[in-house]
């Protein structure tokens, strides 16, 4: 998991007009898979660090908690239904959405796109 949002960092260092979309994000948010926690700290618009949990003091904004099975097929290149957005998944039982939701929505262009890199043929 940690190699994957390696990945996702690298392939949001090579995306400018996500550079654009996130300039003014600089938050922490929560990535939890199957009860593994990891923080992706985000300063304006770049993940600066990512850190692994699990930590009652690192403050987060939201949180996206998932299982691994789940998350590895929203990675497809073409996802299943269900599977092809993180409303979805919380609408198919998969996902949980944690935190501060209108945050979440008003970046929800740049948080979606961020972790869809983590797709097959996407961040390479």
């Amino acid at each position: 998991m940690h190699d994957t949002l390696k990945e996702i960092q690298a392939g949001l260092d090579r995306s400018p007009h996500l550079h654009r979309i996130g300039a003014l994000f600089s938050e922490t948010v929560l990535l939890k898979v199957d009860g593994q926690e990891f923080y992706l700290v985000f300063e304006k618009g770049r993940i600066d660090r990512i850190v692994e949990g699990p930590s009652k003091k690192t403050p987060y904004r939201f949180g996206f908690v998932t299982d691994a099975e789940a998350l590895r097929a929203f990675w497809q290149s073409l996802p299943a239904p269900g599977f092809h957005d993180i409303f979805a998944m919380v609408k198919i039982g998969r996902a949980e959405i944690v935190g501060d939701m209108l945050l979440l929505v008003k970046n929800l262009r740049f948080f979606k796109e961020v972790l869809a890199l983590g797709r097959e043929g996407v961040a390479a």
